[in-house]
């Protein structure tokens, strides 16, 4: 399977990450009962995952071959674009653990704190993906030299087989599905 491809799917389960999240805020706002510890998976999976695992090819991987092989217009659309919003989700992700802890010391208006760093995240992370499916990676494949996505893809099914290793995919696909049917309820 190509790199893209992978990317691709990857942010289909994202997507699924992402509507749990909201659903958990929707239930917040609804003053329904919530697992907040729930909320350490959602972080979990979101640094381990989307970030770590996903960015992390993003960034080695492709971004860097477009900044090098493409010139200004890619180098602007990467580190001016994709990669701010990266630091973006990250620093959601900081502020919602930080609500979280304050929720558990008894602060309960951190809860507004988490509905906000929570959906901050979610709303970011929807459109970051549109732009990448539909801007950046079409972007990618039609400008890139054969033999550079090439390499991409060899670098990624390394990537893979390394994580499955380790369980890194399966992990975080029981702990989405975990989730979801947590929610589903």
């Amino acid at each position: 399977m190509k790199a893209i491809d992978i990317m691709m799917m990857e942010h289909k389960n994202i997507l699924r990450m992402l509507q749990v999240t909201r659903k958990y805020c929707l239930k917040i706002l609804k003053n329904e009962p919530v697992d907040y510890q729930d909320f350490y998976k959602i972080i979990d999976f979101v640094r381990n995952y989307a970030d770590k695992h996903h960015h992390g090819k993003e960034e080695i991987m492709l971004f860097n071959r477009m900044s090098e092989e493409l010139g200004s217009a890619a180098e602007k659309l990467v580190k001016h674009g994709m990669l701010v919003e990266h630091d973006l989700g990250r620093l959601h992700m900081s502020d919602l653990e930080e609500a979280l802890k304050k929720l558990e010391s008894g602060v309960e208006e951190a809860k507004l704190d988490i509905i906000a760093a929570a959906m901050g995240y979610v709303n970011l992370l929807k459109r970051h993906i549109h732009k990448e499916d539909n801007v950046v990676f079409k972007f990618a494949e039609n400008n890139l030299k054969k033999e550079t996505l090439d390499v991409i893809d060899d670098e990624s099914r390394n990537y893979e087989k390394k994580a499955e290793g380790v369980g890194v995919q399966k992990k975080y696909l029981d702990l989405l599905s975990e989730l979801e049917s947590k929610i589903e309820k």
